[in-house]
């Protein structure tokens, strides 16, 4: 799968903020990611931001549901 630049400032990072909205998580299963390994934080000062790359890998690596269960 192509990860795309971010069209609106051609960054290849977002913030947590950015990343919560985009993929529809919430903060505490965001850090539940992180903590377990799933999803890569990179640190630019004090500011939190993750790759798209990162971002993309991680929703990809999302279990899928098949069949019934799929609802």
């Amino acid at each position: 799968m192509k990860v795309e630049q971010d069209m609106n400032e051609g960054r290849r990072v977002i913030t947590i903020v950015e990343f919560l909205h985009r993929y529809s998580i919430g903060r505490t299963r965001f850090y539940e990611e992180v903590a377990a390994g799933r999803l890569k934080l990179r640190k630019l000062g004090k500011k939190s931001l993750v790759s798209l790359d990162d971002a993309e890998k991680w929703l990809a690596n999302l279990p899928t549901v098949k069949g019934k269960d799929a609802a």
